[in-house]
């Protein structure tokens, strides 16, 4: 069945193209995307399927079809033709009707995308004398005196998946993304009148003022235009804006001034429909509608981006338009999906790298609300000056309506051709400004991977400094980690314009050639803060506490006279406060020694939201009841107008800690020339008199495998000094791994050495103690009647470390699940802290390995201000509490990617820590990325406690 609209019956959503009425058609020769296709015929000349006519679902990229090789660009970088490279030339065809009714229209047929030269013949004839060259543009042709009207017509399209341009080339293939091939947006008919708009150029500016350059088809005689601004809810506001064209020319201007208009930002999307009519001799002849919305912007030179006169910093990401089932081909439901995804992180901005998206994707930013980038192709290479000016026109022309776009990009790294750099004013009334990303341009510095110190140096220029990209992304690296320090630099610093974290998902392709294995290539696709399907890493919940617009600015710990008075920062630009929602909770829990591990709600309510100013500072108030410190832990919860939340907070306080309950009933010590046995009610434990070490435990029989404890762990980063410094010497890759102290005097331990060990029952329990010389100084088993274990343990190292702290050895093969009492769901790192919150969080086992595997929240790594954990194994349950919560929870040891190209740490079972280590990102090793970066030093003695109890 022909797909095909008649706009006097339906409005065409279509962003970039305009939405006509009355007289305009659109008929889809292909799908509108996505799981939404058209069947045509294809041939491929080489790879899988090739050499035979076949069919293929149009839009696609035809590697997710089955055919050809997949092919990933920074493989064959800098060569402009190189041999061995993935070179497939694919030819379509396509039969259709057009109606008899369309022989006294103008028929044109439009390619949202197409990889990439692209030659396209109807009915055997030519549609353009070129070969249209550039994979990410739109571009048209008429087709008029090729159709036969009422009839059946062929459509034959050849796409090369290689251009015989090598600027081309250059610039789109050989980059650090996936090349596909293939028809991989819409492909569609518009038949318009004779006397037609061919496009529009508006100006739309927040004190009201309204532009708008009005282009036609062809040159016209007796023609005039008229425009009508309407709002939300279809309502005429001001005049109707008339003009007529000079005889001869296809360019009528517009103009007129608007009063109380609601302007559109990022916070407040305020949108408006301007109704434009062509008129030919007084009669309406042509008639479409633009979305537009009122909203300024500028750079002030040494100052900032303002938008609407208020300064304004990018909470920005860059995205690549892929999903893993289908590469760059997406739908509607997907493109917003991305948008509400951003939102959902508290960013405003997105930088589309490194080409134009669907118009789907910018259409959602101009009704949700994203500051836009829109970027020119040119990776590292960019596009001679016959071809990058076609591509500037096609791409500018297209998207220059949507009042989202607030920069225009040439190209990225070196990928600019400046000779383009004016292009974009002949077909932009706005007259956006136009970035050089990692390169100064137009007042903006966009320097990408800066280190922290190299960041405060770009801030000492005149320049404003917004780096497109950095904190580069890698497995759990990059993103959140570190991210805390930069923003608080970025927020602060009077020249900053933010900037744009990289990059916003895994760019995995499900390999139809591979049973749909994710395909990352390695580390180079799996750069996100989400996966591949957008999967949330724990650093998306880092970037969403950091860059939430409302903020509460008082300490987690509570003191004891707290009067329920938070001071509150509104980081908004726009929106007042008083627009938001605050809720609270107050919520006890229990532990599993009590019988049941469970969390309850002990009073909840609303909070009435201040009236805060943005940018201001004022106090949120809540009327707590009396007895509110006989809960564990107060949340606080921000939600904006639209319900969505921006934040919860999580709040304790100093609390006693209950004494554990004297058991009754005996507990046995047995003394052997190697052992001290310990028995009480089923739990056996056996300590070594040679090591002091546990190493065995039996409950009601059962082994449990927990054992060589409690072990010191003291660890630096391979290339670290004594003084905590980078050993200049180093060799590469070091860096990236920690290694556990080496002694002088490799004939004695340096860390534990067992001077004495002794036992003795002590008021109905056994006490075991153990001296020792070294790091680890004294170790202490209190065993009571129930089984219960108090292990007090003292160490003292005075020095730099990355890892410090106790761990018991444990087989991961055994392990089967956990919960526990402490910030999560996600684990942290030195440097990435935010983004988790108190409460009782539980997980299965899993390993996923980084860039090929993605279950989140991960099972193994590092868990903050924990209170108790109960983990669930194959032979029973160990349930390890901790008497305070300054000390991180070890779930042996996070995993790196097979090329361990952020950290191979120590395996460290089930642990009790002190220090853990920071993450690194992809460019920058942990030195670089901040003051929470950076190596501790450890001073004095340190004393915890911790209580073991098993079950069966």
């Amino acid at each position: 069945m022909i797909k095909f609209i008649n706009k006097l019956s339906f409005v065409l959503a279509l962003a970039g193209l305009s939405a006509v009425a009355q007289n305009t058609e659109i008929q889809y020769l292909s799908g509108t995307g996505y799981q939404d296709t058209k069947e045509w015929e294809f041939k491929i000349s080489d790879g899988r399927k090739s050499g035979e006519w076949s069919t293929i679902n149009v839009p696609s990229v035809w590697e997710q079809e089955g055919f050809g090789k997949y092919q990933y660009g920074i493989r064959f970088y800098g060569k402009p033709f190189p041999e061995g490279i993935a070179d497939e030339v694919g030819e379509y065809k396509y039969k259709f009707t057009v109606p008899k009714a369309w022989e006294n229209k103008i028929v044109k047929i439009v390619f949202d995308g197409s990889m990439t030269d692209t030659k396209v013949r109807i009915n055997g004839r030519s549609a353009s004398d070129d070969t249209h060259q550039g994979a990410f543009y739109r571009f048209k042709y008429d087709i008029t005196d090729l159709l036969k009207f009422g009839k059946e017509n062929v459509l034959e399209v050849t796409v090369s998946k290689e251009s015989k341009n090598a600027s081309v080339n250059l610039a789109e293939r050989r980059a650090d993304y996936w090349n596909f091939g293939g028809i991989f947006r819409p492909v569609f008919l518009e038949a318009l009148p004779a006397t037609h708009i061919d496009y529009t150029s508006l100006k739309a500016e927040a004190d009201g003022s309204f532009e708008a350059n009005v282009f036609l088809g062809k040159a016209g005689q007796n023609v005039s235009a008229e425009i009508t601004i309407l709002d939300e809810k279809g309502k005429r506001i001001g005049s109707t804006m008339k003009a007529e064209a000079v005889n001869g020319s296809d360019k009528l201007h517009l103009a007129g001034q608007f009063e109380n208009i609601k302007q559109w930002t990022a916070e407040t999307p305020n949108l408006y429909t301007a109704e434009i009519k062509l008129l030919k001799a007084g009669k309406v002849v042509h008639e479409i509608k633009e979305t537009i919305g009122f909203r300024t912007i500028e750079i002030r030179k040494g100052d900032g981006i303002y938008v609407n006169g208020q300064r304004v910093l990018m909470k920005g990401v860059n995205r690549h338009s892929f999903w893993p089932e289908s590469g760059r081909t997406l739908n509607t439901e997907l493109n917003y999906a991305d948008v509400r995804l951003i939102k959902e992180m508290n960013m405003n901005a997105v930088r589309l790298s490194h080409y134009p998206p669907d118009p789907d994707f910018l259409k959602a930013c101009d009704e949700l609300g994203l500051y836009v980038m829109n970027e020119l192709g040119g990776w590292h290479g960019h596009y001679d000056d016959a071809v990058g000016k076609k591509l500037v026109k096609e791409m500018v022309t297209r998207d220059l309506n949507h009042v989202s776009i607030i920069f225009w990009s040439n190209g990225n790294e070196g990928g600019w051709n400046t000779n383009l750099d004016d292009q974009f004013d002949i077909w932009d009334l706005q007259k956006r400004p136009v970035l050089h990303p990692q390169q100064e341009h137009n007042g903006v510095e966009t320097m990408h991977y800066r280190s922290y110190g190299e960041t405060l140096e770009y801030f000492r220029d005149d320049n404003i400094f917004m780096p497109t990209e950095y904190l580069h992304g890698l497995y759990d690296g990059g993103h959140g980690a570190g991210f805390d320090d930069y923003w608080e630099v970025m927020r602060k610093h009077p020249r900053s314009g933010g900037g744009y974290l990289w990059v916003f998902a895994d760019e995995g392709i499900a390999r139809t050639d591979q049973d749909g294995r994710i395909d990352n290539q390695g580390n180079y696709g799996a750069d996100g803060i989400v996966g591949p399907h957008h999967e949330k890493e724990g650093s998306f919940f880092t970037v969403k506490e950091v860059w939430s617009p409302v903020m509460i600015m008082n300490k987690p710990e509570l003191s004891n006279d707290f009067d329920g008075t938070f001071s509150i920062e509104n980081r908004y630009d726009f929106t007042n406060t008083n627009t938001c929602t605050f809720e609270y909770e107050l919520v006890s829990f229990t532990s599993p020694l009590s019988g049941k591990a469970e969390r309850k709600t002990v009073n909840k309510g609303t909070i009435k939201a201040p009236s805060i100013e943005p940018h201001g500072k004022g106090e949120l108030k809540i009327n707590l009841p009396g007895n509110w410190k006989d809960a564990d832990v107060l949340y606080v919860k921000a939600t904006n107008a639209n319900g969505e939340e921006l934040w919860t907070w999580d709040f304790t306080w100093d609390k006693e800690s209950e004494a554990k309950a004297s058991a009754s009933g005996n507990v046995d010590l047995n003394e052997s020339d190697e052992f001290y046995t310990v028995s009480a009610s089923g739990t056996v434990v056996k300590f070594d008199k040679v090591s002091g070490k546990l190493v065995e435990v039996t409950q009601n029989g059962n082994t449990i495998s927990l054992a060589n404890g409690p072990k010191i762990i003291m660890a630096r980063r391979g290339d670290r000094t004594l003084d905590g410094t980078v050993n200049p010497e180093f060799l590469k890759g070091e860096d990236r791994i920690y290694k556990e102290f080496a002694c002088i005097d490799e004939e004695v331990n340096c860390s534990e050495n067992l001077l004495n060990i002794s036992a003795k029952e002590v008021d109905g329990k056994v006490v075991i103690e153990a001296n020792y010389h070294g790091i680890l100084q004294k170790v202490v088993w209190t065993i009571d009647a129930s089984g219960l274990i108090q292990l007090d343990y003292e160490y003292e190292y005075n020095g730099v470390v990355d890892l410090a702290g106790v761990y018991f050895e444990y087989p991961e093969e055994k392990m089967q699940h956990k919960k526990w009492l402490g910030d999560g769901p996600y684990r942290v790192w030195q440097n990435r802290l935010k983004g988790t919150t108190l409460d009782i969080w539980e997980n299965d086992y899993n390993d996923p390995i980084p860039g090929e595997s993605f279950n989140y929240p991960e099972f193994k790594g590092y868990f903050n201000n924990w209170q108790w954990a109960e983990f669930t194994t194959e032979e029973g349950k160990i349930y390890i509490e901790n008497k305070g919560t300054d000390t991180y929870l070890g779930v042996y040891s996070p995993r790196d990617g097979r090329d361990a190209l952020l950290y191979t740490i120590p395996n460290t079972g089930i642990a009790v820590l002190d220090v853990i280590p920071p993450a690194r990102n992809k460019v920058n090793a942990t030195d670089l990325c901040g003051p929470s970066s950076q190596p501790k030093w450890l001073s004095g003695l340190q004393k915890r406690t911790v209580y073991l109890k098993f079950d069966k």
